[in-house]
């Protein structure tokens, strides 16, 4: 696997594929797999990654918000429809 030198300037193509790089890094780690210095630019990655999760959490926790307090309606069954 190569280095991420400049990993730390990649921004994420999507949340699913950040979370995936995350999971990798903390895999990764545990196992022992890295030196000193790599451990230290993972961690530094990881971090960025899981602001960059948060962000697009956040950014979602908004979108439904304003769709639950805007646009969605509480669905009724009526079981004494006309006509049925």
């Amino acid at each position: 696997m190569s280095k991420k030198s400049s990993a730390t300037l990649t921004t994420p193509a999507s949340f699913e594929e950040a979370m995936a790089e995350l999971a990798q890094l903390v895999t990764r780690m545990e196992a022992g797999e890295l030196a000193l210095e790599a451990s230290v630019a993972a961690y530094t990655r990881g971090s960025e990654l899981v602001q960059y999760c948060a962000a697009q959490l956040e950014k979602v926790e908004q979108q439904v918000s304003v769709l639950d307090n805007d646009m969605l309606k509480p669905f009724h069954t009526d079981t004494n429809q006309p006509g049925a």
